[in-house]
């Protein structure tokens, strides 16, 4: 069994590193939104859009140019792997799997890739990148497996690499038996069917007054002034913090689940449409606009998405598998009785069912039926969106809590 494996460190180079870092970095950025443009050129003609090998073929005539020479300076490898990204982008959009690509602006997405070329001496903490010789990192653990290609950007004024890597290993074998549905929500992050919950970080939350300060400051400098400069680099810090402790907790919890059980059901919640703008369009508003909005604001400042995909790959990694679940009815189904209605759900908190009585925290109630439909997916093939569609028994952890 292969496994791709993506290990990354924080730089530590010298003041000419540095700056052709840079430098780099625009070459890369400069020429995707070159390419870019001339792709949107042909479109407009009514021209038939230009594959990787044709870009290659302007890249070179863009090298050689008089006006663009300095594009020269940077490796020619980097610059190529910026135009697989272009039609990388394309490709997502025409398969309606992201929006369309736009052009890239300075200070956002610095980096750079190298497929080959590249030498790592773990030894001596340092790596060769080309043209920038050897650069010293922080070797915080073992990189394992061949290396495949090294990225490096920029943020917040310093400088990471992150080395891909590819080795052979056996296939695993979770040590836990154990199987566990979960219900996300705003007032509990993660609600475990065995009763457990994460508590939400709200990292967004807790930066914000912060960050409006930090905002408003900026907003008072003259634009591109060294002042400015020194706000909007205040401005990144706090972003840069609030993604920071993000994904610092999402790892923790992730891997604490995927250790714990070699099953977990979740269910399959489209965040993108969840969080979209209610505030409709001139000649039809929305209603509940400002609710919508505090409520979409809690939904990403949760981190929903990258919770899954975490849990996916780790999941995988340990032996264990991630089962995705239709999220219809998981709230208004009761675990005892199997009655649906609205009136089940009392509050945002609380459910008790109107057929039987039965009383529970809501989440936990989800959780509980977000187990019984992964149960159901894996036994039958259930396709059905209703929860329970399948006559399923009750799990254990539902007579339980029945109990």
């Amino acid at each position: 069994m292969q496994r791709l494996q993506a290990f990354k460190y924080e730089l530590m180079p010298d003041g000419e590193q540095q700056r052709n870092m840079r430098r780099f970095a625009g070459s890369c950025r400069f020429v995707f939104n070159k390419a870019l443009a001339l792709q949107q050129a042909h479109y407009a003609e009514g021209k038939k859009k230009l594959s990787y090998a044709d870009l290659c073929k302007h890249l070179t005539e863009w090298r050689k140019s008089s006006e663009t020479q300095w594009l020269s300076e940077t490796h020619s490898q980097p610059l190529q792997q910026t135009l697989k990204d272009l039609e990388r982008a394309y490709q997502n959009f025409f398969e309606k799997r992201a929006d369309f690509p736009r052009f890239k602006k300075k200070g956002q997405s610095d980096n750079f890739r190298y497929p080959q070329g590249c030498k790592l001496d773990q030894g001596n903490s340092r790596i060769f990148l080309p043209k920038l010789g050897w650069v010293r990192y922080r070797n915080c653990r073992e990189v394992l497996g061949v290396v495949k290609n090294v990225t490096v950007s920029g943020k917040q004024g310093k400088w990471f690499v992150s080395i891909q890597t590819e080795r052979e290993i056996e296939a695993p074998v979770h040590p836990s038996t154990a199987i566990v549905g979960i219900d996300m929500g705003i007032a509990r992050f993660a609600t475990l069917s065995d009763g457990s919950y994460f508590a939400p970080l709200n990292s967004f939350k807790r930066q914000e007054n912060a960050l409006v300060k930090a905002q408003r400051a900026k907003s008072r400098k003259q634009k591109f002034s060294n002042n400015w400069k020194k706000a909007k680099a205040k401005v990144q810090k706090i972003h840069a913090r609030i993604g920071n402790a993000r994904r610092d907790y999402l790892h923790k919890a992730t891997t604490t689940i995927s250790q714990n059980h070699a099953m977990v059901c979740i269910e399959d919640l489209q965040v993108r449409k969840l969080s979209k703008s209610a505030a409709g369009t001139t000649e039809t508003p929305g209603k509940n606009v400002r609710a919508k909005s505090g409520l979409n604001k809690a939904i990403l400042d949760q981190g929903w998405f990258e919770f899954r995909r975490q849990l996916d790959y780790k999941l995988a990694w340990n032996g264990g598998q991630l089962v995705a679940v239709p999220p219809r009815n998981t709230s208004r189904t009761c675990p005892c009785c199997g009655h649906v209605a609205n009136e089940n759900r009392l509050s945002q908190a609380r459910f008790e069912c109107v057929n039987c009585g039965f009383e529970e925290n809501a989440d936990l109630v989800g959780a509980i039926n977000v187990l019984r439909a992964g149960h159901a997916r894996l036994a039958c093939a259930d396709t059905s969106p209703a929860v329970g569609a399948s006559g399923q028994e009750p799990t254990e952890a539902t007579q339980a809590i029945a109990a």
